[in-house]
C-alpha cells in the first residue's frame, strides 16, 4: 500500500463498521441488539428496533420525542437482518431497514409486515472506480472485477445496472466482500470497481480517490421501509402507537430536509463520520427522502428485487412480497412514485 493510501483505511473502517447496512442482505454476527433509552410515558410500550444514527437520533434531533403519550424502548442493531429477526421473534414491534432486508426476511418466511416507506434519491447507490481508471461506462465493466456485499442493495443495483448495459453478472468478476474488506481491495487496486451505497459513496469520493461510474438512478427503487410485527399490529393500543410513531418519523424527515447542516452534525457525532462526508450524504441521498405509501408500485418494485435474488440463488424460494405488507397506514400519503426532494443542482 502506498503512503498516499495508508491513512484512508483507519479513517473509514470505524464508520463502515458502525453503518453496515440498513441495506445489507446478510445477517451480522455482531448484532448489538439490546435495551437502550426509553422515552415517553403511559401504559403502552412500543419496542423499536434501530440502527446507529437512525430513527432515534433523527426523532430526538427534530424534537419529536418530547411529548410522547406512550413509551418507546429502543434497541440498537448492527444491521437490518438481525433487526428483522427480532421483529419475527416479537422482541421488537417495529424498525426501519433498507429495501433488501425485507426481501430476505420474507424469503425466510419471517413474520413481518412492511407498514410504511420512504422514497429517496438513488444517486448514493453507485458503482465507483478510481479517478485515473480507464473505465467510463457500465459496459466497460465487461471482464473487470467488481466488489460488492452479497445480497445487499448494491448487489441488486450492480445486477440491474449491468442488465441495462446489456451485460449480466457472468460478464464481470464479482468479488463478494463486505464494505470494510471491499474498501481495502478497492484502495489497493485489487478490484476495478466497487458497488456501494451512501454513506460509503460519499466516503469513497472524499477519501478513497474514487469517482462515480454510474448511479442507481432509474435502476433501483430508492425505497426504505418501516417493518412491524403482526402481533403488534394486532394489538389495538400498539397499533395506534405505531400510527403516531410513523407520523413523527414523517415530520422528522421533513425537518432533516430543512435543517441539513444541523442533522449532519448530529449524524456525524452518532456514527463517527466526518462532518463533510455526513453532509455530502445528506445532500446526495439521506436528506432527500419523502414518506410515501406502500402501494402497488412499491410492492411491485420489491417483487422485482425478490425475483432477481431468487434467480441468482441468493434466496431459498420465490414468494409474493405483497403477502408481507400491511397498507392500513397508507391513508393521506403520496404515492411511492413521488419524486425525492432535491437540494439543488450539483449536489
Amino acid at each position: 500500500m502506498s503512503a498516499r493510501t495508508t491513512p484512508v483505511l483507519p479513517a473509514l473502517l470505524l464508520p463502515l463498521a458502525l453503518l453496515l447496512a440498513g441495506c445489507s442482505g446478510a445477517s451480522s454476527a455482531n448484532d448489538s441488539g439490546g435495551s437502550g433509552n426509553t422515552d415517553g410515558k403511559g401504559s403502552v410500550t412500543l419496542n423499536v428496533g434501530d440502527q446507529k444514527g437512525g430513527s432515534e437520533a433523527v426523532l430526538r434531533a427534530a424534537g419529536e420525542l418530547d411529548d410522547l403519550t406512550y413509551k418507546i424502548r429502543w434497541s440498537t442493531f448492527t444491521s437490518g437482518p438481525p433487526l428483522l429477526e427480532a421483529v419475527n421473534a416479537k422482541a421488537v414491534d417495529i424498525g426501519g431497514v433498507g429495501n433488501t432486508p425485507p426481501v430476505f426476511a420474507a424469503a425466510a418466511k419471517s413474520k413481518i409486515k412492511a407498514v410504511a416507506a420512504s422514497h429517496g434519491s438513488s444517486y448514493g447507490e453507485a458503482i465507483v472506480v478510481k479517478k485515473d481508471s480507464t473505465l467510463r461506462t457500465t459496459a466497460d465493466l465487461k471482464g473487470k472485477s467488481v466488489a460488492v456485499a452479497q445480497g445487499s442493495s448494491a448487489h441488486y443495483q450492480l445486477t440491474a445496472s449491468l442488465a441495462k448495459a446489456g451485460l449480466s453478472t457472468k460478464d464481470v468478476k464479482v468479488s463478494l466482500l463486505q464494505p470494510a474488506d471491499a474498501l481495502a481491495a478497492f484502495t489497493r487496486g485489487k478490484v476495478d470497481a466497487w458497488a456501494i451505497w451512501d454513506p460509503y459513496t460519499s466516503q469513497a469520493l472524499r477519501q478513497a480517490d474514487a469517482r462515480v461510474l454510474t448511479t442507481g438512478q432509474g435502476v433501483v427503487n430508492g425505497l426504505s421501509f418501516q417493518v412491524a410485527s403482526p402481533s403488534a399490529l394486532g394489538d389495538g393500543k400498539k397499533s395506534r402507537a405505531i400510527a403516531d410513531y410513523l407520523r413523527r418519523l414523517r415530520r422528522a424527515q421533513d425537518w432533516v430536509f430543512t435543517h441539513p447542516q444541523e442533522w449532519a452534525k448530529v449524524w456525524a457525532k452518532e456514527t463517527g463520520l466526518p462532518y463533510e462526508t455526513a453532509l455530502d450524504s445528506v445532500h446526495r441521498s439521506h436528506g432527500t427522502r419523502v414518506t410515501v405509501a406502500v402501494d402497488k408500485p412499491a410492492i411491485a418494485s420489491e417483487q422485482k428485487i425478490a425475483d432477481t435474488f431468487a434467480e441468482l440463488g441468493l434466496t431459498p424460494r420465490r414468494f409474493v412480497f405483497g403477502d408481507f405488507v400491511d397498507t392500513r397506514f397508507n391513508a393521506g400519503l403520496p404515492p411511492s412514485s413521488t419524486a425525492p426532494r432535491s437540494y439543488g443542482k450539483g449536489r
